[in-house]
């Protein structure tokens, strides 16, 4: 019997990459259980390269050393 894809609802992540990534999972529906390995892999190296992204990425400033100290 053929394996009938379930229609299982997403909510975008706000990242592109990581919304591609997880959209890339569907490519196993139709894959015997031994395909799956390949895709998961692939999606999970691409899950690495986009947070690899997102910490090269500039950030707001780091707190001042003297951050949440008091001077007495």
């Amino acid at each position: 019997e053929e394996y009938k894809r379930q229609n299982v609802p997403r909510t975008p992540t706000g990242n592109a990459d990581v919304d591609a990534q997880i959209e890339r999972l569907t490519d196993a529906d139709h894959l015997a259980t031994d395909g799956h390995v390949e895709v998961y892999e692939d999606v999970h190296r691409g899950l690495r390269d986009a947070l690899t992204a997102l910490d090269a990425r500039p950030g707001p400033p780091a707190p001042s050393p003297s951050y949440g100290q008091h001077r007495s």
